[in-house]
């Protein structure tokens, strides 16, 4: 027994290595391929993640740019509103008319700053990529719809510096022009040396600078004199005058003037016009006195020839009867005046 247990392992140990070497090599093999799937997934989840950074599963729509020329322009390029990117290039194609079409996409979150108002330009500087924008100056206006189309304004400076050279050109040659020995400013300024040198020199100085002569320079000498004689002896007239006006005003508006006697004379016509106002009041009231008396007069002439009537009457009834009696008792007559009053 204990002979063949030593004879017998040396035959078996190869197998039992070998088995022993595959366990490592499928672990090793299986942790290779868990580690590639996983870098996919990785890779997957960034591609994913970066396409959803980019917008590529929001909901957008299309806006058509029509321009001259395509320069500067390129496939996912950002269009801005207020330096914030709300749309992206999606596509460039050569319409028709031989113009740019440019597809851009705009989510439909950004599309409420676009309105059927709003402007679209290139710009194309000297340092720099081209950038596409968008200007929305009344936010009130329709908002635009999806699929519409717009001419895009390029403002592109390279282009400008050959007009730009081609100006400064034309500026240097006009001011050659002006410059030059037969020009009009070269002969004006030869003119304002020689006034200056007529200025400095010591004959005649600034008049015959002015007139250009010294005999013309005398003559206004002359004149400005006689102007001065005239001017004083104008002062002297004013002067005069003045003395003549001050006069006249203390004659006249002064405290013993004229204007202060008439004043004081209206006074009086006013003392005397309200004096008269009052005995024209006290003769009206007598008026009206009058006419109550006359008034009373005649209603008492009236009465008076009633009762004058009333008495005569009377009278005749009484004479009536006084001879009526002398008629019945035998008595003389007697003759007997009745008096009328």
């Amino acid at each position: 027994m204990t002979s063949t247990e030593p004879s017998a392992a040396p035959a078996d140990a190869p197998d039992a290595v070998a088995q022993v070497a595959r366990v490592p090599l499928r672990s090793l093999e299986r942790r290779a391929v868990l580690l590639l799937l996983f870098m996919a997934l990785l890779v997957g989840a960034a591609v994913l993640y970066l396409m959803w950074v980019r917008g590529a599963f929001e909901e957008t729509q299309k806006l058509y740019l029509s321009a001259d020329d395509s320069e500067g322009v390129v496939v996912g390029m950002d269009m801005s509103f207020s330096g914030f990117p709300i749309g992206r290039v999606s596509r460039i194609e050569l319409a028709d008319q031989g113009t740019v079409r440019i597809h851009v996409d705009v989510p439909v979150k950004s599309a409420r700053w676009l309105r059927t108002s709003s402007v679209f330009t290139l710009e194309k500087g000297l340092v720099g990529a081209a950038r596409l924008r968008a200007f929305s100056g009344i936010l009130d206006d329709p908002p635009l719809p999806p699929g519409a189309e717009r001419i895009v304004l390029r403002g592109d400076v390279s282009a400008e510096i050959p007009k730009m050279v081609a100006d400064a050109r034309d500026v240097l040659l006009n001011l050659n022009r002006l410059t030059g020995e037969e020009s009009a400013l070269y002969a004006t300024l030869g003119e304002v040396q020689r006034f200056t040198q007529r200025l400095n020199s010591s004959q005649g100085g600034l008049m015959a600078a002015v007139t250009g002569n010294e005999a013309d320079a005398r003559r206004v000498s002359e004149l400005l004199g006689q102007t001065t004689q005239l001017v004083r002896r104008l002062d002297a007239v004013a002067q005069r005058v003045d003395s003549v006006v001050q006069r006249a005003d203390r004659q006249v508006l002064g405290q013993d003037g004229l204007m202060t006697d008439a004043q004081v004379a209206v006074r009086q016509l006013g003392a005397l016009l309200q004096e008269l106002r009052q005995s024209m009041v006290k003769v009206d009231a007598v008026l009206t006195e009058v006419q109550g008396v006359a008034a009373n007069a005649r209603e008492a002439s009236t009465d008076l020839g009633a009762l004058r009537a009333d008495v005569e009457s009377s009278l005749r009834k009484v004479d009536a009867l006084i001879t009526e009696l002398n008629r019945k008792w035998p008595f003389a007559p007697r003759q007997q005046e009745v008096r009328l009053p």
